[in-house]
């Protein structure tokens, strides 16, 4: 099950005959957990299953993501080492890409205000050992003026407590003893890395988002037992893999990216079930497309990131967002210019179309009044009121004196410039050929654009995988147990030649990986069925930042030379030159990521074609704004079966999404049901 900001999908797999059961039903803010009840209500039906027959329940949800977008900041404070009161104002003296300089750029709003900042005294040297003893009277008193002031979150942020985690635990026991009612979040179990800032923020990220996850996690898992009688509850994590509620709960900051992630998911495995290697994600939902760069198969994680300014440090898929969805909303800009997003209709009242009371023109009416949607969208269950849409579009066009179909065919170009620019940060910035890959389309409103934005890219493949407005829960079905676990560690390297350091190193490695291992064990995971994967983070010194590398399953000496091999490799891919031989090397930090293999279904295989040709289902009008009104033929695309191709124009229709097919563009349905289309030129 996967919650997003317009509809909450949900998708079935019958583990015995791979068939897959896929719903939609209408997110609600208020109260989520309500929509996880009907979609499961809804897909039981589908499948003609009774409760009593599901065996596991996984869900990925941007409940956090949104707390930080809403800027729910009430009631946070912060615990600092005497000295660093001002830790979070300072920040770093950089402005974000596009300002120009901080003359334009206007800071965003703190998440804590520095009235509600207090200092602690104690203080660690970077090694960790103690050069002032912790005064837990002073902290006791310092909680206290806060929880007086109306603090119901608190996050603890002392100097290289990464190093030396004692104080924070001492401070943590004191404070759930005393205080039960504080949530409270410690920067030792957050993120036990160097870079105070970054830790500080992360910090408090997860605090702040703490109260609504665990409030909502924990009324999702007490309804669904009622329904399942108890059966396991898992949560996707943003580096994607999944643990239990409980864990997800406890440090929430894991689960921004939730949602995203089984939709990266799901599209490696279609790709892998129609022989891709070599991909770029594209999942446009109702409020946001989703890109992501998969090279042979294999997910790209990245701790260095962003959510609306604020820097998040935990291990998550490398996925640029840009704010252009079905619904986003299509407005006026300076200088009478056209733009799309990012604000969204949502679910409700939604885009005109939907009949729910909606007045600002969006992507989705835009399609809708151009015949690239049929009159109705989820099975039917959703009625488009398209001459509504069409009015408003009218009148939206005597701003820029178009006709109502050329502003709404303008409107879908704009949002094909957003999703193009998506895909340009996770390929062309980062040193990579789109042409070189293919563009997976899925979400809702994926594949409706997809071969325009794959032209735009000089891209010459998409493929659609079935289900495709569901392809982030099915994404799900196809994770793992994961847990990361990264500790500070600074050391020069000298290809391994110095014993010292070669045993401090395997030293925390083989502490992480036990700290893995008893996690999983805990969680459920039979001891023969985890993996464990060594990563570091490393620099040539003298270099701010880190490059993050892993390494087979390699100890002691060997594990070492193979790291300090792996980041010149790697530093040369990324930055385009490397320093091999010739300039010193350090560890910053070292990591294992620990992975419990869950059941995998198998994918259901679509029917065998009659012919290769199938029969249309009707035919409908379609704006082309190049070629005006072309009568394009429909398919269904549940009768389409294996060896089917279809050449464009063409609409393919299906519960939850709807694939448009350009002129010049043929598209073939494969074994397991996906469609793959290819540009004619290619």
């Amino acid at each position: 099950m996967d919650t997003g900001g317009t509809f909450t999908d949900v998708i079935g797999v019958d583990a015995s005959s791979g068939e897959l059961f896929a719903v939609k039903t209408p997110s609600n803010r208020e109260d989520p957990s309500r929509a996880l009840l009907e979609g499961v209500s809804k897909v039981l039906e589908a499948a003609g299953k009774a409760p009593e027959e599901i065996e596991l329940v996984i869900h990925g949800t941007t409940t956090a993501t949104n707390a930080v977008l809403e800027h729910e900041f009430d009631g946070i404070g912060l615990l600092v080492t005497t000295g660093f009161r001002h830790l979070v104002e300072i920040a770093r003296q950089s402005v974000p890409d596009g300002y120009g300089n901080s003359y334009f750029w206007v800071k965003p709003p703190r998440i804590v205000p520095l009235h509600l900042v207090r200092e602690v005294p104690e203080r660690l040297a970077y090694d960790g050992s103690v050069l002032e003893p912790l005064d837990l009277d002073a902290v006791r008193a310092a909680a206290a003026e806060l929880v007086e002031a109306g603090v119901n979150r608190l996050g603890v942020c002392l100097l290289h407590a990464y190093a030396n985690d004692k104080h924070e635990r001492e401070i943590g026991q004191m404070l759930a003893e005393e205080f039960p009612d504080l949530f409270v979040s410690l920067s030792s179990v957050v993120l036990p890395e160097y870079r105070e800032y970054e830790r500080a923020m992360t910090t408090l990220i997860d605090v702040m988002v703490k109260p609504y996850c665990k409030t909502y996690l924990g009324a999702a898992q007490r309804d669904l037992n009622e329904v399942t009688g108890g059966r396991p509850f898992l949560i996707m994590q943003s580096n994607g893999g999944v643990v239990s509620a409980e864990t997800a709960g406890d440090k929430p900051v894991t689960m921004l990216l939730s949602g995203p992630a089984g939709g990266v998911l799901g599209a490696i495995e279609a790709a892998r079930s129609a022989g891709v290697r070599d991909l770029i994600t594209l999942d446009v939902g109702g409020t946001s497309t989703d890109v992501a760069l998969i090279e042979d198969l294999r997910i790209r994680l990245t701790s260095e990131t962003v959510i609306e300014n604020y820097p998040v440090k935990v291990p998550m898929i490398d996925i640029a967002t840009v704010g252009t969805g079905g619904g986003s909303i299509a407005w006026q800009g300076p200088g009478e210019s056209l733009k799309v997003g990012p604000k969204s209709a949502g679910a409700y009242p939604g885009p005109i179309s939907y009949g729910r009371g909606g007045t600002a023109p969006t992507v989705t009416d835009a399609a809708a009044i151009l015949g690239r949607l049929p009159d109705a969208l989820v099975g039917g269950e959703l009625n488009l009121a398209k001459d509504a849409a069409r009015s408003a579009f009218a009148e939206f066009g005597t701003q820029f004196g178009l006709s109502a179909e050329e502003a709404a065919a303008g409107v879908l170009e704009v949002a094909v410039i957003g999703q193009v620019a998506g895909i340009r940060q996770v390929s062309t910035l980062k040193g990579r050929d789109p042409s070189a890959y293919a563009l997976v389309a899925f979400g809702g409103a994926g594949p409706l654009l997809a071969n325009e934005v794959a032209e735009a890219l000089g891209m010459r493949r998409v493929l659609v995988p079935p289900t495709p407005g569901n392809l982030s829960a099915f994404g799900l079905q196809v994770s793992d147990v994961k847990r990361d676990y990264v500790r500070t560690l600074v050391r020069d390297l000298d290809a391994g030649n110095d014993a010292t350091v070669v045993d401090e190193i395997e030293k925390v490695w083989l502490e992480l990986e036990a700290a893995g291992r008893g996690e999983l064990r805990a969680e459920g995971v039979p001891t023969e069925q985890v993996s464990l994967v060594r990563g570091a983070d490393l620099r040539y010194v003298g270099e701010g930042y880190e490059v993050s590398v892993v390494i087979d399953d390699l100890t002691g000496d060997d594990a070492v030379r193979a790291v300090e091999a792996a980041f010149h490799e790697e530093h040369n891919r990324v930055y385009g030159f490397s320093y091999a031989g010739e300039q010193q090397v350090e560890v910053v930090a070292l990591r294992v990521q620990a992975l419990g293999e869950l059941h995998r279904p198998s994918l259901a295989t679509a029917p065998r074609s009659g012919g290769g040709t199938p029969q249309p289902t009707g035919t409908r009008s379609v704006y082309w704004r190049s070629t005006g009104w072309i009568d394009c033929p429909t398919y269904d695309r549940a009768t389409l079966g294996d060896g089917d191709a279809v050449a464009g124009p063409a609409i393919v229709e299906e519960y939850g999404s709807t694939y448009v097919v350009p002129v010049g563009w043929d598209a073939t349905v494969d074994h397991f049901g996906n469609i793959l289309s290819e540009r004619k030129d290619a």
